[in-house]
């Protein structure tokens, strides 16, 4: 503006000197272990729909994946170890043409088996009822399904609003109380910045009652040690 009006250089510049307004980061939802629990409990696994249903949603589950990495995912992608399951993996295709590596938990590489029993590797894994790949939206509607069935045994559920993506941070809020280190959910979940990660640290209320609790020991030496480690620790992964 000051190279076509310099009579409006002060003006432009003070309205660039007003700061952005900031706005508090929306509350990220996720389900407690008792919620997952029922969430997983939900389908029939006697029926070929329920035994899809709860293939996908022991896989979003374990690996954390976005709607749209479930959705193309490819026979091919599968590394399913039949002598040693600890050894299974899957490769995901996320944003950007950017590819990751999620090992499978035992269980899910036995669930995910008997799901592509008989497939060729150009096939997708989740087909719908029939028999064709599963969009993002079908795999909402399966999450959606399955949380509203659940909610009728955990009322919780009635106050979350529950999708993949709800999925995506219970798998990240996990992993953080099981105590693994926060670049390795980085990588484990996609996320290019470090700091979308970090998200989960401040979202972690047990991680942050354990760190309160370091400040109710009656004894000083023994809450200044508590406070170097424990709190500290936790601080720094904010």
């Amino acid at each position: 503006m000051g190279e076509y009006g310099p009579e409006h250089l002060q003006w432009s510049g003070g309205v660039l000197a007003i700061p952005f307004r900031k706005y508090a980061r929306p509350q990220i939802s996720y389900l407690e272990k008792v919620e997952m629990d029922a969430l997983l409990a939900s389908p029939d696994r006697q029926t070929t729909q329920g035994t899809r249903d709860y293939a996908t949603l022991l896989f979003l589950y374990n690996t954390g994946a976005r709607a749209s990495e479930l959705a193309q995912l490819t026979v091919s992608d599968l590394q399913l170890d039949k002598s040693h399951k600890r050894n299974s993996f899957v490769t995901l295709h996320g944003k950007g043409d950017r590819t990751r590596i999620c090992p499978l938990w035992p269980h899910t590489a036995d669930v995910i088996e008997s799901l592509v029993a008989g497939r060729s590797l150009r096939q997708h894994v989740f087909l719908n009822r029939s028999g064709q790949p599963m969009t993002r939206f079908g795999i909402h509607a399966v999450v959606e399904r399955h949380a509203a069935n659940a909610a009728h045994q955990l009322p919780s559920l009635n106050r979350k609003r529950v999708s993949p993506h709800t999925i995506r941070h219970t798998t990240a809020t996990f992993l953080l109380r099981a105590g693994v280190d926060i670049n390795t959910i980085r990588a484990w979940l996609g996320h290019v910045s470090l700091n979308t990660t970090n998200v989960y640290a401040q979202i972690d209320l047990e991680m942050k009652a354990r760190a309160l609790a370091c400040l109710e020991q009656s004894n000083p030496s023994l809450r200044r040690r508590a406070m170097d480690s424990d709190l500290m620790q936790f601080l720094r992964s904010l």
